[in-house]
Order: C-alpha cells, then sequence, then structure tokens
C-alpha cells in the first residue's frame, strides 16, 4: 500500500467516513477560488495520486476521471471573485472547502484539511494537515479535482477575455500578465484587492 493512503487509514480506526479537502486558486490576479471534498471508501487506492503542483497537466486530467469514478462521493466548489473582494482569500478559500463538504452528498465523521487552518462551520470533525496533498490520498485527490476544475475554468475565461491569455497563466501574476493589464486594465474578473499594491507602486 502506498504512503498516502496509508496515512488516512491511521485517521480511519476512529472516523469511519474520511474525507479530504483542499482548495486551488488563492495565489491568482483573476478568477475565482476552488475547493474540492474526496471521499473513498476505506480500500480504495489509486496509483500515481500525488500533490497536484507535483504532476504534469495531463497525469492531473487523466486523475481527475479516475478519482470521480472511483469515490465514494466528490464535490467541487467556489467562491467568486466579488466574494475575495468582500471577504478576503483566506475567507473565501475556506468558504469554498465549507462549501465542497455540504456539497458531497453525505456527511463525512472527519475532514483533513489541507494547510493550517480549518473552514468555520463544518458538520463533521476536522483537522488540518500542513503539506496535507503530499501526505494524504484524500487530500490529494481533492488537490487534483480542484487544480484541473480551476484550470478548465480558466481556458473557458480566456475564451471569453481573450487578451488577457489566461490559457498561458492561469490568471497568476507572470510578467505576460502583467503587460496585458497594462494594456487593457483589468476586467471583471480580476481580483482589484490583489492588484492594489501594483496600482499603488505604478503611481509613485
Amino acid at each position: 500500500m502506498n504512503e498516502l493512503y496509508e496515512f488516512d487509514r491511521g485517521f480511519r480506526q476512529n472516523y469511519a467516513l474520511l474525507c479530504g479537502c483542499d482548495e486551488a486558486g488563492r495565489g491568482p490576479l483573476a478568477g475565482d477560488v476552488f475547493a474540492a471534498a474526496v471521499v473513498f471508501d476505506d480500500d480504495t487506492v489509486i496509483d500515481g495520486i500525488n500533490d497536484s503542483k507535483k504532476l504534469s497537466e495531463k497525469k492531473r486530467e487523466q486523475l481527475f476521471d479516475e478519482i470521480k469514478q472511483k469515490a465514494k462521493a466528490w464535490a467541487i466548489a467556489t467562491a467568486s471573485v466579488s466574494e475575495i473582494e468582500q471577504l478576503n482569500i483566506l475567507n473565501c478559500a475556506m468558504l469554498a472547502m465549507k462549501r465542497a463538504v455540504e456539497q458531497l452528498g453525505i456527511t463525512p465523521d472527519i475532514c483533513l484539511i489541507d494547510g493550517n487552518k480549518i473552514p468555520q462551520g463544518l458538520p463533521c470533525d476536522a483537522e488540518y494537515v500542513v503539506k496535507g496533498d503530499a501526505k494524504s490520498q484524500s487530500i490529494a485527490a481533492a488537490s487534483i479535482l480542484a487544480k484541473v476544475a480551476r484550470d478548465r475554468y480558466m481556458k473557458q475565461m480566456a475564451q471569453k477575455y481573450p487578451e488577457y491569455q489566461f490559457e498561458k497563466h492561469n490568471g497568476y501574476g507572470t510578467k505576460l500578465h502583467y503587460q496585458m493589464i497594462d494594456e487593457y486594465g483589468p476586467s471583471e474578473i480580476h481580483r482589484m484587492s490583489f492588484l492594489k499594491k501594483y496600482y499603488e507602486k505604478k503611481d509613485k
């Protein structure tokens, strides 16, 4: 058995239904933040699962379908750009994770949350796991679902707003992205709170 499966198995001695939860898209200058929640049966092992950032896009796409097929339950949820502006990105990452757990259709006994904070108001026990996407199969699976779903969403945004070339940077603050913002100004899916410092620096 692989290490990531074994990590989850340690929790299953006390909790029958274990859920992994992770988010994607906290850092970009544009677009919604995504989160996913995944529950596996005790004996489900998926080879090749790892932290989504360590996998190629092709591998993530393959695992995305396999995870959805083999999971007992899964859900993907978002928090919008307007919510990010209102509540801040950390609170929205927590909100998206809470929504994902609530949309599972079943109530887990425990949620393992990637990072060092736990969303408020979860319907079950919860523990955070620092670098959980490299330790827990359930969290790693959630990180893959969230990342692939967000990348697909940014490709749709690239068609809607072709001038920003979102398909090349997924909304992250690359040199190209800043050049496009300078040229065309921000779009309605840009997070203005993230651009505040950039504009302040430019105005000096």
